[in-house]
């Protein structure tokens, strides 16, 4: 069960960087050009961001949710998180690499 947690926890450590530097290049993108496209993606980062760091936050610091996850969630529901947060990393590289070219 631990590889799942540490693997979901990682990747959403992971995430949490890919999103700062996205949400970096987007807002600085909306401060230059006032782009509505550019402010959607920046705020789709905002929330994205939210969401991940939140993640982190039940499995990293929050005592109680912190050892429940780690113990008591079966091995089924940790497989589907861990490949949610996996597949979100994969996307955010793809769109790091997009939008550094």
């Amino acid at each position: 069960m631990s590889f799942w947690f540490d693997v979901a926890r990682i990747s959403a450590g992971l995430n949490v960087v890919l999103l700062l530097a996205l949400v970096w290049v987007w807002g600085r993108n909306y401060a230059q050009f006032r782009s509505k496209h550019a402010l959607g993606l920046a705020m789709f980062g905002v929330f994205l961001l939210g969401e991940n760091l939140f993640a982190l936050y039940i499995y990293l610091i929050d005592p109680m949710l912190s050892l429940w996850f780690a113990s008591d969630v079966p091995a089924i529901a940790w497989r589907g998180m861990m490949a949610l947060h996996v597949l979100q990393t994969l996307g955010l590289l793809f769109l790091v690499w997009i939008t550094w070219d």
